[in-house]
């Protein structure tokens, strides 16, 4: 059976339903791929950030297009303009407080999104080309969160517009073109602004389009599961409405009961405090930073500052952060392990941890300046992630061996209630005078 072959089938009960279902069976594509469809019966809570980034989604979607309305797209009033959105439009301080947070919560669901896919495996076959939308999504995410943050035009608007775009002057013949594109001349100014806003007012709806495309594929593909098993019988799922909804519904509770005390009790913590100076092209921060989300990338970007035959050590470092992201899109093909899941591969497990370590020491790195040890510890920490995705990937699979997987998602689940019982009954009798008696 089918990891996408439905538990019901959709039966209108209504004339009117009736007689859309015959002319565009949109409630019977709904029910079939959100109330009957099939998932794995075991689940977890890391399976719950899908639901979550749609959310986020749909969030950011809505409350950008409010402040859109009020935001002005130049250099002389850009500044202006939201802090007018803060003081002056009816709850304009929370619809901007919801934008800018959520940008950073949704990156926060999309890397913990990511990272479960990494730990389970859902890159392998035949999903490749549903981790390759998610990749794309993920680029058009940090394309949009990177545009948007110029548009507040406070001082690291400005110059990490500066300095980011100067990068691509790093690749020789087409550099300097590329530059010019984005910024609409010589120099970030009313022509980079326009075109920030106008891409960044797009790129969301761009992908949501995309989105459609990722689910689509998972329909097709069928839900990984935390064993790495596929689907083998009926019995080793459940229908997504309610099992699957309760549980993500538990979880964006959770998630958001988080995102609201950011809001209301945090709302400029994530941001940098010289962003909400206006920007001054005469005045250059101290230390300039993109937001907290691209910090891995910069630290890696930074870390390379010699030179390699006749690549210098600014292209070399563009390369090389550009060089970190395209690796996700060939995860597939790296990853020479049969078994799927961490869970049956202890040696996996372990460099899988230490990546996840070394993302976030280098997020760390990021945000410190490029000089003395932090350089170095840039440049071990940048070795480890490229071997992880070139070295550790491709020869573990040929050299590791894993545990016994069970023959079917049933077979662990029941195995693990058993084990769970078994300790439970332990306990207990551990605990019981007249047991020990």
């Amino acid at each position: 059976m089918s990891t996408h072959e439905a538990h019901g089938t959709y039966t209108p009960t209504t004339g009117i339903g009736k007689w859309i279902d015959a002319r565009m069976p949109l409630p019977r594509m709904m029910y079939d791929s959100f109330v009957a469809y099939p998932v794995p019966r075991n689940l977890n809570y890391a399976y719950t950030f899908g639901g979550i980034l749609s959310l986020m989604l749909v969030s950011q979607i809505i409350t950008g297009v409010v402040l859109a309305m009020h935001y002005v797209a130049s250099t002389a009033m850009a500044f202006t303009s939201v802090e007018s959105i803060m003081r002056d439009v009816n709850h304009g301080w929370l619809l901007r407080y919801m934008h800018s947070n959520g940008a950073s919560f949704f990156f926060v669901a999309v890397y913990l999104h990511m990272f479960r896919g990494m730990y389970y495996g859902s890159y392998k076959a035949p999903r490749e080309l549903l981790w390759i939308l998610g990749c794309i999504i993920y680029l058009l995410m940090m394309a949009t969160g990177f545009m948007g943050y110029v548009l507040p035009w406070g001082q690291m608007s400005f110059w990490g517009a500066t300095v980011i775009t100067g990068f691509f002057t790093a690749f020789p013949l087409v550099g300097e073109w590329v530059q010019q594109l984005l910024l609409g001349g010589y120099a970030v100014g009313d022509p980079t602004l326009n075109r920030f806003f106008s891409l960044h007012y797009l790129l969301p709806f761009l992908s949501a389009g995309v989105v459609v495309l990722h689910v689509w594929a998972l329909h097709v593909t069928g839900q990984t599961n935390p064993t790495g098993i596929e689907v083998k019988s009926k019995t080793d799922t459940v229908a997504f409405t309610p099992y699957a909804t309760i549980k993500d519904a538990f979880a964006m509770m959770v998630f958001f009961a988080v995102f609201a005390y950011f809001i209301f009790y945090l709302p400029n913590f994530l941001g940098h405090p010289d962003n909400y100076i206006e920007a001054d092209p005469l005045v250059t921060p101290a230390h300039i930073v993109p937001e907290w989300y691209f910090l891995p990338f910069y630290a890696m970007l930074r870390a390379i500052t010699f030179n390699v035959g006749p690549i210098d050590s600014k292209l070399g470092g563009v390369l090389v952060m550009f060089g970190s992201i395209a690796l996700l899109f060939v995860m597939p093909w790296l990853d020479t392990s049969k078994v799927r899941s961490a869970v049956y591969r202890p040696w996996y497990k372990l460099f899988f941890w230490i990546f996840v370590a070394d993302a976030i020491f280098l997020g760390w790195l990021g945000s410190k300046p490029a000089e003395g040890l932090y350089t170095s510890l840039a440049q071990i920490a940048t070795l480890y992630y490229f071997a992880f995705f070139l070295i550790i990937l491709p020869v573990l699979g040929l050299i590791e061996t894993p545990r016994r997987l069970p023959n079917s998602i049933t077979e662990a689940v029941l195995a693990r209630s058993k084990k769970s019982g078994a300790q439970q009954v332990g306990s207990g009798a551990a605990a019981s005078p007249e047991v020990r008696g």
